[in-house]
């Protein structure tokens, strides 16, 4: 039996379905995601989780325990929250300790797990400052110590690091992922940040307008999408009109170029099918013969240089392509206007 499991439940405001039939087993120490857009579910499905809101239809179980609906207080779980939420008026100490002496623990244990948390965020000079005296980074990693201070069986994360600039969520990313790993608890992280998602994972469960449209580990999620919001959502996508298919022999038509596709994850197919691939895919110039070459020539129409990448749109026989090159120190990038060939592999692409 998993460690926790969300079998079945919706939540329904009025006459909306905000989360419709969600399921989703999680073991123990497994690190889960829930991403996607704004509006799409994921913090009211956490937030049946934490008992903050109850399920109208589906059972929600913790450790073979039905907890759909015990009030928060009793089910043992942490909650970090996008605001921080830390008491003003309570020194980092006494927020870390809180929820210890509201279950009435002895003052030396409670002093022995503050001490024990702060050294684990490497805040241990922070002890009796306020939360005001603290930087953002600061106060979510005190946010993360008082979740974690009870000993919960299950971490809840709604969105904590969408408030932090970008060079502190980097670097607490990779902080909240080692505290998991280390106390080996089992979490569920909520965003709407891929790379996010993708870095801090076990699982990711990718939801739309209250729906789960595919759960699995981020190599999976990223190379094989279940459904086209998925392969849309999940990174940057190319998505080219289809002329003609032969599934015969797998191939298709795009921008009058014969375009052999990947029939391992083809869909069931609408009357206008789309060639998917990923734009680090495509390689300039020609590329080795071979019964798994596809090119495109066509003509650059731009190029946008974003640090790490350099990001190329094609103009291919009027149908707009883009390609991702790595940046290198001493490169040479192509100029817009100049005659370009792509090439890729019959396993880069499928279709939609």
């Amino acid at each position: 039996m998993a460690f926790i499991e969300l079998s079945n439940i919706s939540k329904v405001y009025g006459t909306t379905t905000v989360v419709e039939k969600v399921n989703l087993e999680a073991e123990k120490g497994e690190f889960i995601s829930f991403l996607g857009p704004s509006g799409c579910g994921k913090t009211t499905t956490l937030r049946m989780v934490a008992g903050f809101e109850q399920p109208n239809t589906g059972s929600i179980t913790l450790d073979g325990a039905d907890i759909t609906y015990l009030p928060p207080r009793q089910r043992n779980i942490g909650m970090v929250f996008q605001s921080y939420a830390l008491f003003p008026n309570m020194t980092v100490g006494q927020n870390i300790g809180f929820g210890l002496q509201t279950r009435k623990l002895p003052k030396e244990e409670i002093k022995q797990k503050v001490d024990e948390m702060l050294a684990m965020v490497h805040l241990e000079s922070h002890i009796d400052k306020y939360p005001y005296q603290l930087s953002g980074g600061q106060q979510q990693r005190i946010a993360l110590a008082r979740a974690l201070a009870i000993n919960p069986a299950v971490l809840l994360l709604d969105e904590p690091l969408s408030a932090l600039d970008a060079k502190i969520r980097v670097e607490l990313r990779l902080e909240i992922r080692r505290i998991q790993q280390t106390m080996g608890i089992t979490t569920i992280y909520v965003t709407h940040d891929q790379e996010e998602a993708m870095l801090l994972s076990d699982r990711v469960v990718v939801m739309s307008q209250g729906h789960v449209e595919q759960i699995g580990p981020p190599s999976r999620i990223y190379n094989y999408p279940a459904t086209e919001f998925v392969a849309q959502f999940v990174g940057q996508l190319n998505l080219l009109p289809v002329s003609a298919v032969d599934m015969a022999s797998a191939t298709c038509t795009v921008a009058g170029h014969t375009i052999r596709f990947e029939t391992s994850v083809a869909r069931e197919l609408s009357e206008s099918p789309r060639l998917a691939i990923r734009p680090e895919e495509l390689q300039i110039g020609f590329p080795a013969a071979g019964e798994e070459a596809n090119t495109l020539s066509g003509e650059i129409a731009s190029v946008l240089f974003l640090g790490a990448i350099v990001r190329l749109r094609v103009l291919v026989n009027g149908v707009l392509i883009t390609a991702d090159i790595f940046n290198e120190r001493n490169i040479t990038f192509p100029r817009a206007g100049d005659e370009i060939v792509l090439n890729f592999s019959k396993h880069a692409c499928w279709l939609i």
